[in-house]
């Protein structure tokens, strides 16, 4: 095995992942298609394209939406910059599936306590920031009457949590689940057990249900919390937590995972719409070296993060205009900067209705987790 296909899955930092069908059989994570999906009122279109690629135990949650009972969805932020593509998958994840059913709550964890430790963030910066992430997650439709919202740094609960878990692991252990890392970084990731498991305690209605959407390279958190779930279910009553897992977006250069680590490959809900025009025009596409040769030969769409990142992952919901757009390329009639001219034109909508549609949240967003800060 070449050095450049082994999987590395670093929550914290870059990871690298070739081939999912080898990172499902190596993790023991299921495919998709394996949970009785059609049960489902409707699938989101991450689904139906394959972007979400694999669970663990689905199965339990779609039977919960099934039966009328209550299950939680937990996500959360490190509150570390502004909402961006690669963030809005989770966002749109985690409102998709507590918006299934009526009995489902929705736990949002404001991750300030790993922005400190992973960024050396301070706590009060990260509330600014929170609130930012609060204003974007409204504006996509979270509904606030069906969402606990809280800061890690003021939630006593998932405090003792990880401490009480702190028992059930060693220096050893945390080493071989995500590597050589500072014991802060460690800390923060029994904090995030807590906040998995947050929504079991009797506090909130007891053992449920709970899924928990991530991107592949966050599965060691899920794991180490579904080992911790085990070691303390006769004290809790734990249910395992279950997960549904995405494929990491590239940036808009193609080349690396999104991350606010590359302003310039990366599109914030933020943006200004100047900004965000350049970056869509520089992306990378799947074209070939001269406009002749492309309407010989045609495009390469699965490369192209014009297609793939933006249309199909993000702001074409139509299955059919998408199919439409596919062949427009692959055949060769329609060349990039014409097809980066049209997703403009669906992208520039987009982001004007959602900034306007932010603005009006700030005040939701500031009582929301004023609700749940210790005075």
């Amino acid at each position: 095995m070449g050095q450049e296909d082994v999987i590395r899955l670093d929550p914290w930092g870059v990871s690298s992942i070739k081939d999912y069908r080898r990172l499902m059989e190596e993790f023991g994570i299921q495919p998709i298609e394996s949970a009785p999906l059609k049960e489902l009122p409707q699938l989101h279109r991450l689904i139906r394209r394959g972007f979400i690629f694999g669970h663990r135990d689905l199965n339990l949650i779609i039977k919960a939406v099934k039966e009328g009972r209550e299950y939680a969805v937990m996500t959360g932020i490190k509150p570390s910059g502004d909402y961006h593509l690669g963030t809005k998958v989770t966002a749109e994840e985690f409102i998709y599936f507590t918006n299934l059913s009526s009995k489902a709550m929705g736990f949002f964890a404001i991750a300030d306590l790993e922005a400190y430790a992973d960024n050396k963030i301070p706590l009060e910066k990260s509330r600014e920031i929170a609130i930012s992430n609060l204003m974007d997650l409204l504006a996509l439709g979270l509904d606030p009457k069906r969402v606990y919202v809280y800061r890690q740094s003021e939630e006593m609960n998932v405090l003792k949590l990880a401490f009480i878990f702190s028992r059930a692991v060693t220096y050893n252990m945390m080493e071989a689940i995500y590597g050589d890392k500072p014991f802060g970084l460690y800390y923060s990731a029994l904090v995030q057990a807590g906040d998995i498991l947050l929504p079991q305690l009797p506090e909130h209605g007891g053992p449920k249900p709970t899924l928990v959407p991530v991107g592949a390279d966050q599965d060691p958190h899920i794991r180490l919390t579904r080992d911790i779930a085990r070691k303390y279910r006769e004290d809790f009553g734990f249910i395992l937590p279950a997960a549904v897992y995405h494929k990491l977006i590239r940036d808009l250069t193609g080349s690396m995972k999104m991350s606010k680590r590359n302003p310039m490959g990366i599109l914030y809900l933020t943006d200004s719409l100047e900004s965000a025009r350049k970056k869509i025009f520089s992306a990378f596409t799947g074209g070939r070296a001269t406009a002749e040769e492309q309407k010989k030969l045609g495009g390469t769409p699965e490369v192209c993060t014009i297609f793939v990142e933006l249309l199909s992952m993000h702001f074409l919901e139509d299955d059919k205009k998408l199919k439409e757009w596919y062949w427009d390329c692959k055949t060769g009639r329609i060349l990039c900067g014409e097809c980066k001219a049209k997703a403009w034109e669906i992208i520039s909508r987009w982001l004007s209705e959602h900034q306007r549609k932010r603005e009006q949240m700030r005040d939701v967003a500031v009582k929301l987790l004023e609700e749940h800060t210790l005075t």
